[in-house]
């Protein structure tokens, strides 16, 4: 059955998907928040961050809290980051592009769950410049679990290898000959782990692709963070923008390309 058998239900499923993302981007705020300062992530309730409060339900609607309560806390006050709402917005705008794309799939869902990862590495990197481990390792699960019940093991598991050495091993082998060159490091050790693991769910052409256009948006955003006097620029955004890209646009941009030789 596809989403496109009639107007209703298409409405229908993406209302559905794009509750589901911001819904998820509420809670992945808050789980990106706990693994960075320590926090069991089944600790319990939503709290503010500054004065310590329980929030209610009222207080975790997602992109209608903020709004309604005007980017403060209901019970100290203290201003709310506008990265909230505009995660939740997003993740839910992604959910919906990726179904449009893919239709009612499988491969939607296990592209769902690597985008709530991507999202996850995209707010610890900008807060603290970590790419937590725990995330490369859940998206490295999802990827097997979907190779298992594709039926067609060996060969959905050497494409997913043949994918992520694709990129990963050059870029290591790349980023030691630079750290000997230059003394220092020139690449962090969980971004190439980040390529590894999301390099997984694509062929390796498409990983190419995704590579040179990580690159072009790392280069835009570092512009970006300096001007506002960041000295360290943190590479996961951009990989995590760039595989999403890659998802939606990365066979067709390939194909292109060969169709022109």
């Amino acid at each position: 059955m596809t989403i496109y058998s009639t107007t209703f239900f298409a409405f229908f499923w993406f209302f559905v998907t794009f509750f589901l993302g911001i819904t998820m981007g509420s809670f992945l705020n808050c789980v990106a928040m706990r693994v960075l300062s320590g926090e069991p992530i089944a600790r319990g309730r939503s709290h503010c961050m500054s004065c310590g409060h329980k929030l209610g339900a009222l207080d975790l609607v997602p992109l209608f809290s903020w709004l309604l309560l005007k980017g403060k806390c209901r019970y100290c006050e203290s201003k709310i980051s506008a990265r909230y709402p505009l995660s939740e917005l997003v993740l839910g705008i992604v959910y919906v592009l990726v179904l449009a794309k893919y239709d009612l799939t499988l491969r939607t869902l296990e592209l769902i769950v690597l985008c709530s990862i991507l999202l996850c590495v995209t707010l610890c990197d900008l807060d603290e410049h970590i790419i937590p481990d725990r995330f490369i390792v859940i998206g490295m699960i999802n990827r097997i679990i979907f190779v298992v019940i594709s039926g067609n093991i060996l060969e959905e598991l050497k494409l997913s290898l043949i994918g992520a050495f694709s990129v990963s091993l050059p870029l290591l082998i790349l980023s030691l000959i630079l750290d000997k060159i230059l003394k220092k490091d020139t690449m962090g050790g969980g971004d190439i782990k980040l390529f590894f693991m999301a390099g997984m769910y694509f062929a390796w052409p498409v990983n190419v692709l995704v590579l040179l256009m990580s690159a072009i948006i790392g280069i835009v955003f570092g512009i970006l963070r300096k001007k506002n006097e960041e000295k360290q620029i943190p590479f996961g955004p951009a990989i995590s923008v760039g595989f999403f890209l890659g998802m939606l646009f990365g066979s067709e941009l390939v194909n292109l390309y060969a169709g022109l030789f």
